[in-house]
């Protein structure tokens, strides 16, 4: 019975998972999905925070300003010519999807095929580049909230190749925001904590029970928190303070590696070599910064300042202006040096590079004869932020022990403000602020 129970449980959560949309490649041969304002793509200046969408007075986001239209581009890892097409769902605050017919939600067609696209040039690694703006004129959204755009091949939308989650916001709220090291549990140790006020003037707000807040660090969904109620509630504003779930792990800055050639050794790259018909960028051997004593009021090396893009990653490539099609493929080798097997949880290789998420393609193997981690993954040249993780099912992902953590971090937060009045069949997205 207790089996039958455990079973039961197992592919409940497996279905909740399933459920909940994340921005993912969901086949093998489609590697290096993207998501760019297409402003960023015309006039590249380095890296940008995440995409999300605005939703103008007119209500209707049609595709016609570039800083609010977004292009989705990825690769299928050989030369075929695939048929793919897109549709778009609107989605509710926690990516379940939402009850609103896609009338309510998009003007125009409901679908549409996928037509740019380029094969590689003069590269080891034969792949086809695919690329779309959205919105556009065959398709525009009118409604705010989180939207999940599913990829398929065939005309079959059974056959899901990616997906990309993105925003849409209406700006009625105003959102003042306080990071701090003094925290409810430690000063200046190894967390920071927001303080979040909600100004809601421009809202009809008749119950406060009609709001959620929720924040993010880095885009990374497994340590986010939903805010259900204020501390205070006061005329016009809502405030968020000393609240414990608001207490995050200041972790570390990211590492960063560069592969940007495949004839010299970029940065934090020890050596590239070619054998067999690939590239392999073998990195500079890593150190643990953190330490395994939980209960150590510093966390393993001291804090260094250095810039990051907070997990965030870029596709680059030297002697071409057409990164999209000549840029190779490497085998990318991580090593992490680790005196013994860690017991509490699977070593993981995280950031943007792997969606913020904890897979078996970036799952860690250890080496118990050179005593150390290692993985290798497949990426395309370019620039890339990653951290050390140890996550379990249970526990979530914490970088503690392998990366240490910090109060003076500087992390990226993102606050998502959510609007549902009684009898409402969506989350609206009334208000956003990222720092």
């Amino acid at each position: 019975m207790k089996k039958i129970l455990y079973i039961c449980i197992v592919l409940l959560h497996a279905f909740v998972v399933c459920a909940q949309h994340r921005t993912q490649a969901l086949y093998t041969n489609v590697r290096t999905l993207r998501v760019r304002y297409l402003s960023e793509v015309l006039e590249p200046k380095g890296m940008v925070e995440r995409p999300y969408l605005v939703l103008p007075e007119n209500g209707m986001i049609d595709g016609s300003e570039d800083e609010n239209t977004l292009e989705i581009s990825f690769d299928e890892m050989s030369h075929d010519v695939h048929q793919y097409s897109y549709r778009v769902i609107h989605c509710n605050r926690d990516w379940t999807e939402s009850d609103i017919s896609s009338y309510e939600y998009v003007d125009g067609f409901t679908t549409a095929d996928i037509v740019d696209y380029e094969h590689s040039m003069n590269t080891q690694q034969a792949y086809t580049h695919y690329t779309f703006t959205f919105p556009n004129e065959d398709m525009q959204l009118k409604a705010s909230g989180n939207y999940a755009l599913q990829i398929y091949e065939d005309g079959d939308q059974g056959q899901m190749v990616a997906e990309v989650c993105f925003r849409v916001v209406e700006p009625l709220v105003g959102i003042d925001v306080n990071v701090r090291a003094n925290t409810d549990i430690e000063l200046n140790g190894r967390y920071q904590q927001l303080d979040i006020d909600v100004m809601t003037k421009a809202l009809n707000l008749r119950d406060v029970g009609e709001m959620r807040v929720v924040v993010e660090q880095n885009g990374r969904q497994d340590n986010h928190v939903v805010l259900e109620k204020p501390t205070f509630v006061e005329p016009n504003r809502l405030r968020y303070v000393n609240q414990k779930t608001l207490i995050f792990e200041g972790g570390n800055e990211y590492r960063h590696f560069d592969i940007y050639s495949a004839y010299y050794a970029g940065y934090h790259v020890d050596r590239v070599q070619y054998a067999q018909g690939e590239y392999h960028a073998l990195l500079d051997i890593d150190e643990v910064r953190g330490t395994k004593n939980k209960n150590a009021s510093r966390e393993g090396l001291p804090y260094l300042t250095e810039r990051d893009a907070n997990g965030q990653w870029m596709v680059n490539c030297e002697k071409t202006d057409y990164v999209d099609t000549e840029a190779e493929y490497m085998w990318v080798h991580f090593v992490l040096p680790v005196e013994q097997y860690v017991m509490d949880g699977h070593v993981f290789v995280g950031g943007d590079l792997f969606g913020n998420q904890y897979k078996a393609e970036n799952r860690m193997e250890y080496d118990a004869e050179q005593k150390c981690y290692y993985l290798y993954a497949y990426l395309k040249q370019g620039g890339y932020d990653y951290m050390y993780y140890v996550a379990t099912p249970a526990n979530g992902a914490t970088a503690l022990p392998l990366e240490g953590s910090h109060w003076q971090t500087e992390n990226e937060y993102a606050i998502w403000v959510y609007h549902r009045p009684f009898g409402a069949r969506y989350d609206r997205l009334v208000g956003s602020k990222v720092l």
